[in-house]
């Protein structure tokens, strides 16, 4: 939720200090950039990128917040199950 609040980059320097602290510093880490990454496709705020490709999609067509939700939702539900799994399996 915090990348899509105050985008992936800041969410993580601010979530990093905390990283240090898990049981598993090394699966944290990997769990941070993977979910702030994925989650970054939620809102087109999530990402500085969204926000770029939106603005420039302007001209050709109006995409609103509600619009890119409809279909971010969906994509950062499955792509977060799906890094999950995998980030369980590897351990």
């Amino acid at each position: 939720m915090l990348s899509n609040l105050v985008s992936n980059v800041p969410a993580v320097m601010l979530l990093k200090s905390l990283v240090a602290r898990f049981a598993n510093p090394h699966t944290a880490w990997l769990t941070l950039a993977m979910a702030s990454t994925l989650a970054g496709n939620l809102t087109i705020t999530g990402s500085v990128a969204n926000i770029i490709v939106v603005e420039r999609a302007r001209k050709e067509a109006a995409i609103t917040f509600f619009d890119y939700f409809r279909i971010g939702l969906p994509v950062t539900a499955l792509t977060l199950l799906l890094g999950w799994f995998w980030l369980s399996w590897i351990r």
